[in-house]
């Protein structure tokens, strides 16, 4: 070892030297935080439904979880308008989901009416949390796929946990309304449906490619139509979350059929693609066809 390696082993820590500032974290951009605290706004709110629904009051849990999904549904968004997404918070994102729309759901249902069936319903929970768990990291390990088809880009694969924790809660819903209670055995096999959507190779619309421009003349009917759906969830959140969990199971199917279709229409236009290029003369780069010929045929 050279002398001079040695001797820089046995120098003193010098925070002022090029290379340790070189080393020093920068520091980071406040629009990085932004999405990141609603994130965590977003895991505390799926805490407290637990929290909430094990202490019975079912009303305000499921409010924590409806609370949740909406901050889930802006803190993405409002990362990308900022410019603020970083690694760190996909990851944070997706343990959130985890919680807030995996685990606290299947533990709401369990303490309100699963219990009833005792190891069978805690099992029912339990797959549910799984399952939300196994289709965040499958959507994790999918998302940069260079062997997805451009139109793939508007469909998820599985019902994305959000709007499976807001459809399995169905069950509540009703029963807040003063309707009958689902018999427990219902309840389970629901919540397993439900867990089943969540890890199927389902198509279901993302609605992410969406253009995301109003024209003018609809500014003010946006305004007023998101201030009046606001209302009417404050006003009537159990007839909304019910009848709105209803509409989007009964869209799945056509999530199907138009991914099936669009799978139908690259089919047809890939051999058109491949017919054209084959038909095409191979001539040398950047050499043209010859001109017409008009010497007798003795010299061609």
């Amino acid at each position: 070892m050279p002398a001079l390696a040695i001797f820089k082993t046995m120098m003193p820590y010098d925070p002022t030297s090029p290379e340790m500032r070189r080393r020093r974290f920068r520091p980071i951009p406040v629009r990085m935080l932004v999405p990141n605290v609603i994130t965590l706004l977003a895991i505390c709110a799926g805490l407290t439904a637990i929290r909430l629904s094990i202490e019975g009051r079912m009303e305000l849990a499921v409010g924590a979880i409806v609370f949740a999904a909406a901050l889930d549904g802006i803190d993405g968004r409002i990362a990308r308008l900022i410019k603020g997404q970083s690694k760190f918070g996909a990851e944070l994102d997706s343990l959130a989901d985890f919680v807030n729309f995996g685990v606290a759901p299947g533990l709401i249902l369990y303490f309100w009416q699963l219990h009833e069936l005792r190891n069978a319903g805690w099992i029912a929970a339990m797959v549910f949390a799984i399952s939300g768990g196994l289709r965040l990291a499958r959507f994790n390990a999918t998302m940069d796929d260079p062997n997805k088809p451009p139109f793939a880009a508007n469909f998820f694969t599985g019902v994305p946990a959000p709007a499976g924790a807001i459809t399995v809660l169905l069950p509540i819903y009703i029963a807040f309304l003063g309707l009958p209670r689902f018999p427990v055995v219902l309840t389970a096999f629901y919540t397993l449906l439900i867990a089943f959507l969540m890890v199927s190779r389902l198509p279901v619309f993302s609605g992410k490619t969406m253009r995301m421009r109003v024209p003018p003349e609809l500014v003010l009917p946006v305004f007023v139509g998101v201030i009046f759906f606001i209302a009417l969830l404050i006003g009537y959140p159990w007839y909304i979350l019910s009848v709105g969990s209803a509409l989007y199971l009964l869209s799945l199917p056509f999530g199907w059929k138009s991914y099936r279709d669009h799978e139908r229409n690259a089919a047809v236009a890939r051999p058109a693609d491949g017919a054209a290029a084959t038909s095409a003369p191979n001539l040398p780069p950047n050499i043209s066809e010859p001109a017409h010929d008009d010497r007798p045929d003795r010299l061609h």
